[in-house]
């Protein structure tokens, strides 16, 4: 009962903040320093620092090592009084191995509201806005920083992913996809909703996991409320949470399935001139795929048992011929997945496609904007996943989750292939609930492809991984875009979500780990 209190809830959060605020702060011994092509800091600091290896990382600059460390003379802060000394206005000073002071006041902003967005003693929409003003108070970046990603173009494609299914859901798309599932299923919930979220799990590897998520829940409801199925109960809970977690699952499979598949395969070309084509893609991760799709569902089954009592609807009349108002929205919706298919062909980002297809649906006649007003759930789209986009950039921005990638990927040096893979999945799969799993990949690859190829590494395997293993965004609302979707409707708590995803992380994480290492000895990968 005590713990039920908002306010308190809000007091323990504070604390949280407050405590990581105050623990001590590494410093490091290793700096980048940018802005200095002749040197000059190195030479007037040459009794205090000297040079370092980037072990294969990019850089715009050098990196320094203190020869001192712990003394005055061995902090970014000298560094950047002797840039200053020198005139040099341009210099950066990066911390490498060491906790910048922004990143710290990024640590204890984040604690403070992943304790909110676990146990909600506000609602969620608030607290995501909360994200850019604490970001801005904080100084980790500017306004524009801060609040530009709540219109990201991600954002934008998740909207239209959401009122995509709202016009299959009038047109009467959706109640006729759930009744030809249903006249399979029967009446059982359990079968109902493995055959919905597996066959939309496998369907994400194609037209992207926020669009299975979309159409999977839309089709689902109307099939609950005429079961009278509650929202947070059991039964509830583990139909919604299916679908968000197959979908999720199944974004591995292709190269197309999500965004950070795509910027798996452009960092390792960019970096080692190894190409991961659109089958070499389907190849290598397919098999963990299909296998993680339906156990992802197994999982959720055994978390939240859904109430055997509780029949579905029976369909055993066959549906009437197509209506033109279904045929006209299928071929609208077809065609805009069609451009993001071939994304690759005109280079148009998802959200351009996705708008216009919108605009048609309403010139034609399919939707009207009421229909978008009354159904849209806004603060789901614009505050929570755009402001998990502005908490991912802050995290980049502040040097935090650079700190923590170079200490945790150098303890598997020597390691052997399997092991740095199992780092990688795993370091990946946790970054990836606190900032979009395109960030997440984006962050990581740059620091462990010089690292692959350093320890004689096929560093395919390491791209390969990141991509997959970010899949399992399962612990917050903010992870990925089926879980936004899916919270949306109000089905299930944020708590209830993190429950499920702290059981279904490891077991998707040792199945993805296994699959792949027989699988890839079998194609020579490894």
């Amino acid at each position: 009962m005590f713990f039920k209190n908002k306010l308190v809830k809000l007091g323990i959060a504070l604390a949280l903040g407050l405590i990581v605020m105050l623990l001590p702060r590494p410093e490091g011994t290793k700096f980048e320093i940018i802005g200095d092509p002749d040197k000059k800091i190195l030479a007037q600091t040459g009794d205090d620092f000297t040079t370092d290896d980037n072990n294969g990382q990019k850089t715009k600059g050098y990196f320094v090592r203190a020869l001192n460390p712990g003394q005055p003379q061995a902090t970014a802060q000298w560094l950047k009084q002797q840039a200053a000394d020198l005139e040099l206005s341009e210099v950066k000073v990066a911390y490498v191995d060491g906790l910048s002071p922004t990143a710290k006041r990024f640590l204890a902003m984040l604690a403070f509201l992943l304790f909110l967005f676990i146990f909600e003693p506000i609602p969620l929409e608030i607290t995501a806005v909360c994200i850019g003003v604490l970001l801005i108070v904080t100084g980790v970046t500017d306004v524009k920083g801060a609040w530009a990603p709540y219109m990201h173009p991600v954002v934008v494609f998740i909207m239209c992913c959401l009122v995509y299914a709202i016009a299959l859901e009038k047109a009467g798309l959706t109640q006729r996809l759930g009744q030809a599932i249903a006249r399979k299923a029967g009446d059982s919930v359990t079968r109902f909703t493995f055959m919905l979220a597996v066959g939309l799990g496998w369907a994400s590897g194609i037209f992207h996991d926020a669009a299975a998520a979309a159409i999977g829940i839309a089709t689902m409801l109307p099939l609950m409320r005429a079961a009278g199925i509650k929202p947070h109960t059991r039964t509830a809970k583990f139909m919604m949470l299916s679908v968000a977690f197959a979908a999720s699952s199944g974004g591995m499979i292709t190269l197309v399935g999500g965004g950070r598949n795509m910027v798996a395969a452009a960092f390792l070309k960019e970096f080692t001139g190894l190409e991961l084509t659109f089958f070499d893609w389907i190849k290598y991760a397919a098999p963990a795929g299909i296998i993680c799709v339906p156990l992802a569902v197994c999982v959720l089954y055994l978390v939240y048992r859904p109430d055997t009592s509780i029949k579905l609807p029976r369909f055993d009349e066959k549906m009437g011929p197509w209506t033109p108002l279904e045929k006209k929205t299928t071929v609208i919706l077809l065609l805009a997945f069609g451009m993001w298919l071939t994304k690759g062909l005109h280079g148009l980002d998802y959200s351009i496609p996705g708008i216009v297809a919108i605009a048609v649906l309403v010139v034609s006649g399919v939707l009207e904007w009421e229909d978008i007003h009354k159904h849209l759930e806004w603060g789901t789209v614009l505050f929570i996943f755009g402001g998990g986009i502005s908490l991912g950039l802050g995290m980049d921005n502040s040097g935090a989750a650079r700190y923590f990638a170079n200490l945790f990927f150098p303890l598997f040096k020597g390691s052997g292939w399997l092991i740095m893979f199992i780092g990688v999945a795993v370091f990946g799969a946790l970054v990836t609930n606190a900032m979009a799993n395109v960030a997440a990949a984006a962050l990581i690859l740059p620091i462990v492809i010089p690292l692959a190829q350093l320890e004689g590494v096929d560093p395919r395997v390491l791209a390969l991984c990141l991509g997959m293993a970010t899949s399992f965004a399962m612990l917050l609302v903010i992870g990925c875009p089926p879980n936004a979707i899916a919270y949306s409707y109000r089905q299930f708590k944020s708590s209830d979500l993190t429950k499920a995803g702290l059981v279904a992380t490891p077991v998707l994480l040792t199945a993805l780990i296994v699959i792949c290492a027989l699988w890839w000895n079998v194609l020579g990968l490894v």
